[in-house]
């Protein structure tokens, strides 16, 4: 059966989903799924909420971009987001584009809307998506 999604086994033989196939982004040779990262992120004490999607990128294919809104009274910088990552995820995995945001696009139920965060970072910088045949 295939649904898509990606999942691990525990060793008492539970199933836990952690992703979908469809998110993830290669950047270079290296596959990086976007929900590894956003938990990562999570961790930080000033993020409350993240979404980690991909941009075209000439050298890479594609280049790894997140989406956070801070907790309520704080601030961050993209400084301090890199300085957390630093020598805690491969350095390919760290967000090269980094955009602190007010909320993030949600459908009706819920469902964070990477396609629209995609296209607006597109747009905003100029990126050129690869064209195949």
């Amino acid at each position: 059966m295939s649904t898509g999604d990606l999942a691990t086994l525990d060793a008492e033989g539970y199933c836990n989903i952690v992703g979908r196939l469809k998110d993830m982004l290669i950047r270079g040779d290296e596959n990086v799924y976007p929900r590894e990262i956003e938990e990562f992120l999570f961790r930080h004490p000033k993020v409350q909420s993240v979404q980690v999607f991909s941009v075209p990128d000439q050298k890479y294919g594609e280049e790894v971009c997140a989406w956070i809104v801070v907790r309520p009274g704080e601030q961050a910088s993209e400084e301090e987001i890199r300085e957390f990552c630093q020598g805690q995820i491969a350095h390919y995995k760290i967000p090269r584009y980094i955009r602190f945001v007010d909320e993030l696009p949600m459908t009706v139920t819920g469902k964070a809307q990477k396609f629209v965060m995609r296209a607006r970072m597109i747009d905003e910088l100029k990126l050129a998506e690869a064209r195949t045949a």
